[in-house]
């Protein structure tokens, strides 16, 4: 596994991401497709031991399950000094006008919940999970730096909006003197690449590490077009997300070609490809079956050449932007 800075900062962390939204009590949250703990765990140990130290998740994932299967196979399998543990705030935990979002009250309660149930006393990197039009940008910016100089987290980070709120929120945390986001956890993959007609730029232009969400888009670009999964049928936010069916259709049917002439699986062929966008520092995959982690770890070795990206980009065609709540 090879180790890379968190945009420019001196973080290391590994070149794939843990995402842990699979894991957590199938009865709780909107995610009936998820793992149990006990069907969670290997997957946390493995990924440690193919060196894997950085793990996402979130405070709404399974009701906070999910933050609490993370931080017990931290605990049982890993070294806390050596993990790379974000987590992520605005979503509702309760019911009640102040249950989400990203006050300064909000993102108080919802720290200490967070690290409560990761079984911590800080996280490494805290991101904000959306962006917030009901709460005045500084009032989001304080608190979250205040979170950092409180020793409870070590990093900022964002996820989902536009480029424009995103630049907003780098210069306004610069002209207080609070701590800045470090890294954008956006949508991209090669049925979404809208990202890279401003986001990824900025992100370059300001070193912000990028750790995209859904690179293999939720399974799509790893199967035939028309098979489905317990996940597909059962996921009402990833059905928001992919809509071109005979465009990214198209952009799937590379997919497979390029990973029939190279002998490897087609999820190796869709995460290498985003794994070698300049801007990308750690793709955040799944894995939900003993394979999923084996073939991620192996996209990293598998080097495109110029023709095989160029065939994989050819197809697409511009998608309405999406993701964003």
């Amino acid at each position: 596994m090879d180790y890379v800075r968190l945009g420019t900062t001196g973080l290391r962390v590994s070149r794939l991401c843990l995402g842990c939204m699979s894991y957590g009590d199938p009865g709780r949250g909107a995610h009936a497709w998820t793992l149990p703990e006990a069907d969670a765990r290997p997957f946390l140990q493995r990924a440690w031991e193919l060196g894997i130290n950085f793990f996402d998740t979130a405070n709404v994932y399974s009701d906070g399950h999910s933050e609490e299967i993370l931080g017990r196979a931290i605990k049982d399998f890993m070294r806390r000094e050596d993990v790379v543990l974000a987590t992520k705030v605005h979503g509702p935990m309760r019911k009640g006008p102040n249950a989400g979002g990203l006050s300064r009250k909000a993102i108080f309660t919802e720290i200490d919940a967070s690290l409560r149930r990761l079984g911590t006393d800080y996280v490494d990197l805290y991101q904000i999970h959306r962006w917030d039009p009901r709460t005045p940008l500084a009032e989001t910016l304080e608190a979250l730096h205040d979170v950092v100089k409180a020793g409870k987290a070590r990093y900022l980070g964002a996820s989902s909006m536009w480029a424009w709120q995103f630049a907003q929120a780098l210069y306004t945390a610069d002209l207080h003197g609070w701590t800045r986001f470090v890294s954008m956890q956006n949508h991209y993959n090669l049925i979404n690449r809208e990202e890279e007609r401003e986001m990824l730029p900025l992100c370059a232009d300001q070193g912000i590490g990028v750790i995209p969400w859904s690179p293999l888009a939720r399974g799509r670009l790893t199967r035939d077009w028309g098979e489905t999964t317990t996940r597909s049928e059962n996921d009402g936010f990833g059905r928001t997300l992919y809509r071109s069916e005979e465009a990214d259709r198209a952009v799937a049917d590379r997919v497979a070609e390029v990973a029939e002439a190279r002998g490897a699986p087609r999820a190796q062929v869709a995460l290498a490809w985003v794994a070698q966008q300049a801007a990308v520092t750690a793709p955040i995959i799944g894995a939900t079956k003993p394979h999923h982690l084996e073939d991620a770890v192996a996209a990293l070795s598998l080097d495109l050449t110029d023709e095989e990206t160029k065939r994989l980009e050819e197809p697409y065609v511009p998608h309405e932007v999406v993701g964003f709540r």
